[in-house]
């Protein structure tokens, strides 16, 4: 089992989320640990190869940005409330930027 890693501020972003919203990306993050794959996901091409968004559909649109691809861990780029139907630029550009963190220091 991989081990979940966050970065930036994505865990305290992900603590933000009510209560079952929260409880929901826990299970889903867990899958994704055990090698597995998020009930409700999309890849996200233009944040990296192997990023992925998974979505959680309780109290309202929640989503999780995470990689799994490296061998070490799964790492949560972002967590975030989606309030319009198309994701913010804002938040695929932190997202983006994080990954490359990741990338940089997993190389």
């Amino acid at each position: 089992m991989k081990p979940l890693r966050f970065i930036g501020s994505s865990k305290d972003d992900l603590k933000s989320f009510p209560v079952e919203a929260r409880r929901a990306s826990g299970f889903e993050l867990d899958a994704v640990q055990r090698g597995g794959m998020p009930s409700d996901f999309k890849p996200m091409l233009n944040i990296g190869a192997g990023a992925y968004e998974i979505r959680i559909h309780v109290q309202g649109e929640w989503r999780v940005l995470y990689v799994a691809r490296f061998a070490d861990a799964v790492y949560v780029l972002h967590a975030f409330q989606k309030k319009s139907r198309k994701t913010r630029k804002e938040d695929i550009d932190l997202a983006a930027r994080r990954y490359k963190q990741v990338k940089d220091e997993s190389s």
